[in-house]
């Protein structure tokens, strides 16, 4: 059987027998191909706690509660090598030690062009990217097995990214943030997250570079971050909380040629292309391929999904609007994974629930091992496929 494992730099396809690891390193993988065309859905999303002022948002879909099926805990088809375990995160095979350490999630910047490349996007579990402040969008990188060197340019987070983070129970490294999250959103969720804030009593774990200019200079690194969170009393592995499903690799054989996917932020153009050589999809922004500053590498991913949310603003700051997500409660979603779209529901009952996804039957989508890109859109946005 075909498996998916940590080297030091994410991923390396190899063999599993039963009993026994042969190391041989092959390529991957799968399905069927869609045609040209684009895609678009509307969300519907429930009001939390965290929402108290009201908003003047873009989309008003009716709210709903969204009961979830009792999660599950995924262990993997197979016993694995002494020492060796499935990651909770992106599925991947890693040492134990690192595969159930604590999530770290880390708020980066990709406002101008002055915060790109960004460092450790090739080492990251899952990369969220959501609106932002006017125009523009930012980055949640969460990372478990893999030990990025160099992480940043490190911002600010938003109510939305702690509910993300609050699904990991995750340390949330971040440089501050607007009013409403800082005195509303943090405080609500503070037993849900393990708070690293650069500006308030956790400049421990950040440090700013000569490189770049203010305010897109601030870093940091794993080691850093995990030396700066036992200071602060914080747990270093992860807390037990429920997993998404994964799967293994499709025969190489039966992968398509080729995919496309374009996704249009107000700011710059996403996009992805399948490689069926490796199994996995080549990353570019504004047409220019994305490489990680931390490590020369390629980004890419094995899995993306594309969230559709209501988009809108509240007023908690006077005279100053702040973007809102609704990312709590239903709404439709594309997932893309060795060159096939899946037409989808995302469900996210309550702020500390974990995000799940579901095809067309009601099934739980079991993805392909490793990392994973959710491109959170307003309901508004198209995506094209080719």
């Amino acid at each position: 059987m075909i498996k998916r494992i940590w080297t030091g730099h994410k991923a390396l396809a190899i063999v599993l027998p039963a009993v026994a690891v042969v190391a041989i390193i092959v390529a991957s993988f799968m399905l069927v191909s869609r045609t040209s065309g684009t895609s678009q859905a509307s969300a519907t999303p429930v009001a939390t706690a965290t929402d108290s002022p009201t908003p003047v948002p873009t989309d008003s879909p009716t709210p709903t509660l969204v009961p979830l099926p009792t999660p599950t805990i995924n262990t993997g088809p197979t016993p694995l090598p002494a020492g060796m375990a499935y990651s909770d995160l992106d599925g991947m095979i890693a040492p134990s030690a690192l595969a159930h350490r604590v999530p770290i999630a880390i708020m980066v910047d990709n406002q101008t062009t002055a915060a790109r490349p960004q460092s450790g996007m090739s080492m990251a579990s899952i990369v969220i990217q959501a609106p932002n402040d006017g125009t523009s969008d930012r980055y949640m990188m969460i990372f478990q097995e893999g030990t990025a060197t160099d992480i940043g340019p490190i911002r600010s987070t938003r109510p939305y990214y702690v509910l993300w983070a609050n699904e990991y129970k995750a340390v949330l490294g971040h440089f501050g943030g607007d009013n409403k999250v800082l005195q509303i959103t943090i405080p609500q969720n503070i037993h849900n997250i393990y708070n690293m804030d650069g500006l308030h009593g956790g400049s421990c774990a950040f440090h700013r570079i000569k490189t770049r200019v203010i305010p897109h200079n601030v870093y940091t690194n794993i080691a850093t971050m995990l030396r700066c969170a036992v200071k602060k009393g914080y747990p270093t592995t992860y807390q037990g909380l429920p997993t998404r499903l994964f799967r293994e690799d499709t025969d190489h054989s039966l992968l398509p040629a080729s995919q496309s996917i374009l996704i249009a932020y107000r700011a710059e153009n996403v996009s992805y292309k399948f490689d069926p050589a490796t199994d996995s999809y080549i990353r570019s922004e504004d047409g220019k391929l994305e490489v990680d500053a931390s490590n020369k590498k390629q980004v890419t991913a094995r899995s993306i999904v594309v969230m559709y949310q209501a988009v809108g603003v509240h007023w908690f700051e006077p005279h100053r609007a702040r973007r809102t997500v609704a990312s709590v409660g239903s709404g439709t979603a594309l997932v893309f994974q060795e060159g096939k779209e899946i037409q989808a529901t995302w469900k996210k009952a309550n702020d500390t629930d974990l995000t799940r996804f579901y095809d067309s039957t009601g099934a739980e989508i079991q993805f392909v091992r490793g990392e994973m890109f959710i491109q959170s859109l307003p309901t508004s946005y198209k995506v094209t496929v080719k």
